[in-house]
């Protein structure tokens, strides 16, 4: 499975490279939204793991964004922000999955399968 990972935090981005590198799966990473949309869009098979506060377009914008695709992916939010915060940017957007930083493999890897 490919998973695309949005996040600004480089040592974020890369662990979570390496932890899903390391379990086999194809990682894209981007650092911005503007890169993620630039780039060929995700398939219905794919994954997608946002960070909610993202420096140029939010991470709720993203998910929208993905959200109206045909055949949309999977999308899993992560965030370090005050749950109010995280509940009132997400409050349009049923059925979504959120981890809170830190993040770790144990919270992650269930929710891949």
């Amino acid at each position: 499975m490919k998973v695309h990972i949005l996040e600004d935090d480089a040592g974020v981005n890369e662990s979570l490279r390496t932890l899903l590198q390391a379990f086999g799966y194809t990682v894209t990473s981007h650092e911005n939204a503007a890169s993620f949309f630039l780039a060929h869009p995700p398939e219905a098979d794919e994954l997608v793991i946002v960070d909610l506060g993202l420096p140029d377009i939010d991470g709720a914008s993203v998910i929208r964004w993905v959200e109206s695709l045909s055949r949309p992916p999977r999308v899993i939010v992560i965030s370090g922000q005050p749950q109010r915060l995280i509940d009132r940017a997400l409050k349009d957007v049923p059925n979504i999955t959120v981890l809170r930083k830190p993040l770790s493999g144990e919270s992650l890897m269930p929710l891949l399968t």
